[in-house]
């Protein structure tokens, strides 16, 4: 069962419902499901698709998609279930918001991934403003959590999630979890609309110091949760050790929550690299 003394949200991050059903019998409970393109196209039964030298129409990978996730949905309908909608370099806001729209309606507990890049916020704004959940993904800067935060203004806790990727910090020698301090240290002068969810965890120690941190939100692959189930679901306090020796770190930025979103630099290269990266995984399953 949940630990009496956690409040930090527990996410898997898979595509296959099966592994939901493995999470919830290790641990008692799940708070939410993080989705991806890369993530469906690891599902089974698409590998299997795959394997046997099959291509899904886009008709095909959207009822396939929509299907995945409806099954997670009714396995944790109290949680929230992320829906990543496709993008590359070309993708416009119109098309990105036309897209969400339609996967919002797929399941009740929907929070739908938008990159955050000029046009995922934009189209994010206007998805707020009529009333739906956004969760801005690919993220990588305190400047890009200051845009959301400003780019979401009004709405509701629980609506909006800040995704930041870890572990891909950590791949070129940055400390990513200064990234998770700052950004929640930054939003402790904003109006707490915004939740940061961890992403790109990789060991159990990012895992760990994200509960030491206090963060929202973590996100996590079946085998990081099992390993902590193992150890028997321990919840660190903020003496917990984290070893960042041989990372780089990521100093804090001072920055207006309460600026024009549009007047700040959200460009990344790691941003960039991760849409890159999901829309090569989308359009493998199709055959381009």
């Amino acid at each position: 069962m949940r630990p009496t003394k956690l409040p930090t949200k527990i996410f898997l991050d898979s595509g296959d419902p099966e592994e939901t059903r493995e999470a919830l019998r290790l641990l008692g409970f799940l708070d939410g499901q993080t989705t991806n393109p890369t993530l469906i196209a690891k599902n089974p039964a698409a590998r299997a698709r795959f394997e046997r030298g099959e291509r899904f129409t886009a008709q095909e990978i959207f009822e396939f998609y929509r299907g995945v996730v409806s099954q997670i949905s009714q396995l944790i309908p109290d949680g929230s279930v992320s829906l990543e909608v496709y993008a590359d370099a070309w993708t416009g806001a119109e098309e990105l918001f036309r897209h969400g729209k339609e996967m919002f309606s797929w399941i009740p507990n929907a929070h739908i991934k938008y990159p955050t890049t000029i046009v995922g916020l934009r189209a994010a704004e206007r998805f707020i403003k009529e009333g739906m959940r956004v969760n801005m993904t690919l993220v990588f800067s305190e400047a890009q959590a200051a845009a959301v935060h400003a780019a979401t203004a009004g709405a509701k806790k629980g609506d909006v999630f800040l995704s930041p990727f870890i572990g891909r910090l950590d791949d070129r020698g940055d400390n990513g979890m200064d990234l998770i301090r700052n950004c929640m240290d930054l939003y402790k002068n904003g109006d707490g609309h915004v939740e940061v969810l961890v992403a790109s965890v990789r060991n159990l120690d990012h895992f760990l110091y994200s509960l030491a941190l206090g963060a929202d939100i973590i996100t996590s692959p079946l085998k990081i949760l099992r390993e902590w189930a193992d150890a028997g679901m321990p919840i660190p306090d903020s003496h917990f050790s984290y070893d960042a020796s041989s990372l780089k770190p990521i100093p804090r930025q001072r920055l207006n929550l309460k600026a024009d979103w549009h007047s700040i630099d959200i460009r990344h290269e790691l941003t960039d690299a991760g849409i890159e990266k999901f829309a090569a995984d989308w359009n493998a399953l199709l055959g381009k």
